[in-house]
């Protein structure tokens, strides 16, 4: 099982519909997917259950940082679902090390049931993020194209508690930045100046998937991604033609990710290169 925590320190990026959305292509890929929301606000939660695609576990998403060996539904699509009593963890820090490794060994029990977990997480750099990270493969960061997401790239990396390089460092050598991805961009001249700045400053740490100049992931702001997120909607299934363009812009996004993601090593995902279909996705960027 290949783990990946979706990371911003920065509330209302679309983390969370990015979660969705990958949840939902990794089973179509075919994969066993086990879902997990150590967000309290469950707006990685909410749509999985009204899309009734997932078994919902009964135990929250608490108990696998507070229980020994909680146990979950026997089924290839599972939720673990947000509850409040994620928010306390972090005022229990003599706990801390109990919760890391209650969840290690979790995500260990489920290695030959699932083969994708993925993990929402808080912006809030506590132990939800730091447990998640010691124990993860791989890990995303959806981000803005404003300037207070762009300064905030600097605190994913180097944040003296929870930034990768300090948990690649001291707690898991094995993680893997993915990348960041850009979402809700929009071809307007002020993002395409922000890209810019974007692709001069991280260009290292962007998605790239395709040979040429400025071709890095992304995901475009459509309404329909927000409309499919509110009512449990798999994008791609929409009957509108708005949602079938929005799927059309983001489905490269979403098969370089999980090659990534699926990939044996992340020597390999580095390698990633090949366009995955004819669109241009990164035309934002000029």
């Amino acid at each position: 099982m290949k783990t990946l925590v979706l990371a911003n320190q920065k509330g209302g990026v679309g983390k969370s519909a990015v979660a969705t959305l990958l949840a939902h292509y990794f089973r179509k890929l075919g994969c066993r997917v086990l879902a997990i929301d150590l967000d309290h606000q469950g707006n990685f939660s909410d749509p999985l259950r009204k899309s009734q695609r997932a078994a919902v576990a009964e135990v929250p998403a608490s108990a696998l940082l507070t229980q020994a060996r909680p146990v979950i539904p026997a089924a290839d699509f599972v939720l673990v679902a947000a509850d409040q009593g994620l928010s306390g963890l972090e005022r229990q820090p003599s706990l801390h090390n109990d919760f890391a490794n209650h969840l290690r060994v979790f995500l260990k029990a489920m290695d030959d049931r699932f083969d994708v977990c993925l993990i929402d997480t808080n912006p809030n750099p506590d132990i939800r993020m730091i447990a998640a990270l010691a124990s993860a493969d791989c890990v995303l960061s959806p981000i803005q194209l404003n300037q207070e997401a762009l300064d905030g790239v600097h605190a994913l990396l180097n944040h003296p508690r929870v930034g990768v390089r300090k948990i690649t460092s001291m707690l898991n050598p094995k993680l893997h930045l993915i990348g960041l991805l850009p979402v809700m961009v929009e071809a307007n001249p002020f993002q395409r100046k922000n890209f810019l700045q974007l692709v001069q400053k991280f260009h290292p740490i962007l998605i790239p998937y395709g040979p040429k100049p400025g071709q890095y992931a992304s995901m475009p702001r459509r309404s329909a991604v927000a409309e499919a997120q509110a009512e449990g909607l798999v994008l791609w299934e929409m009957k509108k033609t708005a949602a079938r363009d929005a799927w059309r812009e983001s489905e490269v996004a979403m098969a370089v990710i999980a090659k990534a993601v699926l990939a044996e090593s992340p020597a390999q995902a580095n390698t990633i290169t090949t366009p995955i279909n004819g669109a241009d996705h990164g035309a934002v960027a000029g």
